[in-house]
């Protein structure tokens, strides 16, 4: 979801759609989705549907093709009023798989191994006061929790407490709050290295709403040690350890910015002088919005997040060749079925699992992508009523369980677990 600078926007048609079940088993996307606010109402974690087969086109109430509904909890469950980002959590001691569910007024924990009896363990409240931007990402067994939310800070969460839940579900509380950011947009992770990357925080901040550097390696201790911001604000980014065609970079830390008109390269290796390797544009940009790289680091996919409302465009994906990190070009552009807009989009192995907000999740082959050919070949579609170019439906998705099992979060309807269909 796109920054301050666009909330007025953004605003008239985020709010136009929450949604719950009316009663008639059809999803109602015109009413609130649950209890929100600030309360200390954690809810029940009511299963709101369990399997249905992806069979004809449908799964229960949702068009689908090749992936088959495990379950869903609707916001009511969490005592929420929106869903925002996720992430999921794999236990490695245990091998249980658990769902991190981003809400309005906090951070929801929902294992869901045995999916046909998903268990939700119980909530964290926002560290002051709800809103609907809320962002999350894990490092080892912590999670790192941010939010739009005034003064916010960082939340930090030992996940190795969800073993021990003996009667859920639980009011939880954070283990540690960094405080050295306010509010904070996104949060960004580079776990190969243990550092926590918010982005998104004040435009008059230090870093201009850019990058701040924080060491997690001791994770209820994180450390702010500096930050970028020559290139203005960063709605969201992906940070590596470059591992990709260009030797020129091998082994360096590589942040690559979403911000707001262009891309931004930046070696931040050396965290007390980044260095700028370059910026991008493209055609028609609305708004600069999320990438990531395929796993082979040559090729960065990127959505911007208004070209389908500033331009009419279907739902519009662009490929850069990052093969050379100081000379990158766009490589090739992806047109969706439909003019929904695309928010979120991860890779995993050879395929690309965006979220399309009103269009649900898509799922795209990107086997022959170095020749420029991007196929759909699956969706779930969590938000039935229309495919328009409006802020409602998926917010993010998590593709990377061994199991197969695909987290999504929606705006309106809560979490979905979809698993590919045998």
């Amino acid at each position: 979801m796109a920054s301050k600078a666009i909330l007025p926007l953004l605003a008239i048609l985020f709010f136009m759609g929450c949604s719950s079940d009316n009663g008639t088993g059809i999803p109602n996307n015109d009413q609130n989705g649950g209890n929100g606010g600030d309360g200390p109402n954690i809810g029940t974690g009511v299963v709101t549907r369990s399997f249905s087969a992806c069979e004809g086109g449908m799964a229960d109430v949702y068009p689908c093709q090749e992936y088959d509904l495990l379950f869903q909890m609707d916001l009511g469950a969490f005592a929420a009023a929106k869903g925002n980002d996720i992430w999921g959590w794999t236990d490695t001691t245990t091998g249980n798989e658990y769902a991190l569910v981003g809400l309005d007024n906090g951070t929801a924990f929902v294992d869901i191994t045995d999916s046909e009896n998903p268990l939700y363990l119980g909530k964290l409240l926002t560290a002051t006061v709800a809103s609907s931007w809320r962002d999350l990402k894990v490092y080892g067994d912590f999670v790192f929790i941010v939010s739009e939310a005034s003064n916010h800070g960082m939340q930090v969460f030992d996940l190795k407490r969800l073993r021990d839940v003996t009667e859920p579900p639980v009011e939880f509380t954070a283990d540690a709050r960094y405080t050295g950011i306010g509010n904070a947009h996104n949060v960004v992770i580079n776990e190969t290295m243990g550092f926590a990357y918010p982005v998104g925080t004040a435009r008059n901040d230090a870093f201009n709403g850019g990058v701040h550097f924080i060491d997690i390696q001791n994770p209820l201790n994180p450390n702010g040690v500096g930050g970028y911001g020559a290139n203005g604000y960063t709605h969201d980014a992906q940070v590596v350890t470059y591992n990709g065609p260009d030797m020129d970079y091998a082994g360096r830390e590589i942040f690559i910015g979403a911000n707001e008109s262009q891309i931004a390269l930046v070696d931040i290796t050396d965290k007390s002088n980044p260095v700028e390797i370059g910026t991008l544009t493209y055609p028609n940009i609305g708004y600069t919005h999320q990438g990531w790289f395929t796993e082979d680091q040559r090729y960065f996919i990127l959505g911007d997040e208004l070209d389908e409302v500033d331009f009419g465009f279907d739902s519009r994906t662009l490929v850069f060749d990052f093969s050379d990190l100081d000379n990158p070009v766009l490589h090739t552009t992806y047109l969706g079925p439909t003019g929904a807009i695309d928010h979120n989009g991860y890779v995993m192995s050879d395929e690309f699992f965006l979220a399309n907000y009103t269009a649900g999740m898509r799922v795209l082959d990107i086997t022959s992508i170095a020749s420029g050919t991007i196929t759909e070949k699956a969706f779930f579609d969590t938000y039935p009523s229309n495919n328009t170019a409006g802020f409602n439906g998926v917010w993010s998705v998590y593709p990377f369980f061994e199991s197969g099992k695909i987290l999504i979060n929606d705006i309106n309807s809560g979490l979905f677990v979809v698993q590919k269909s045998n």
